[in-house]
């Protein structure tokens, strides 16, 4: 697992406690990738990783944003069947870990998202978060409910490390491998507060359409994905 970390100290132990109990039976490690945080996730990140041999911090030395983050940390993964990328903020549930896992279909189906679903943020931030989404399904193909809390297989991983798009679910849109979704109920943030900000958010969007239309145009001209 692939865990992007920004001012998350307070979450960090429950998370790795709550995943613990979710995949028991299953053989797994946590990479939390800490963003360059001002608090003190890092160190807290620490501290797990000498209780847990299965905690793996990467600490990173200036901040680089969730999307980069996480690629980061997918490529400093070792071998595996399949990587999931989830949250620090337990706004993804970890208990949700195991469906995810269980739908990745070998030689079918590269990625599973966790399909977006409950009253997770402000209206405003639930309405234009899925106005995104749609479109991006639009053009892409995309679950119209796809984030950034998914399951890969090594297919859906070596896309997302190949193509240099602005957010982890770009690059699966433009990927054109197989991609679906569950329903997956999003809790609202008990600690701390985002570090997306109107802002950021508008400016992410802009960028990843942006990116996504001009891959399109280039396949229509005929280079291909």
């Amino acid at each position: 697992m692939v865990v992007p970390v920004y001012g998350n100290a307070g979450t960090l132990e429950p998370l790795v406690r709550r995943l613990g109990v979710a995949l028991t039976g299953h053989a797994w490690t946590v990479r939390l990738v800490v963003d360059a945080s001002p608090d003190d996730s890092a160190a807290v990140a620490t501290r797990l990783a000498a209780q847990d041999a299965r905690v793996v911090p990467q600490v990173l030395a200036r901040n680089v944003g969730q999307h980069r983050a996480l690629a980061l940390g997918l490529a400093a993964s070792g071998d595996a069947d399949a990587w999931v990328c989830l949250d620090a903020d337990l706004q993804d549930p970890p208990e949700a870990v195991p469906a995810l896992l269980d739908r990745l279909t070998p030689g079918d189906v590269a990625a599973v998202f966790a399909g977006r679903r409950g009253t997770y943020e402000s209206p405003l931030r639930l309405l234009t978060g899925r106005a995104h989404r749609a479109l991006m399904a639009r053009l892409t193909g995309l679950p119209p409910d796809a984030g950034a809390f998914l399951a890969l297989d090594p297919r859906a991983r070596a896309a997302v490390l190949r193509l240099d798009a602005p957010s982890l679910v770009a690059a699966l849109g433009a990927s054109r491998l197989p991609l679906t979704s569950i329903p997956t109920e999003r809790a609202a943030r008990e600690i701390g507060q985002s570090a997306w900000t109107t802002r950021a958010r508008v400016r992410q969007s802009a960028r990843t359409l942006r990116w996504t239309l001009s891959r399109r145009w280039s396949s229509a001209d005929g280079e291909g994905p």
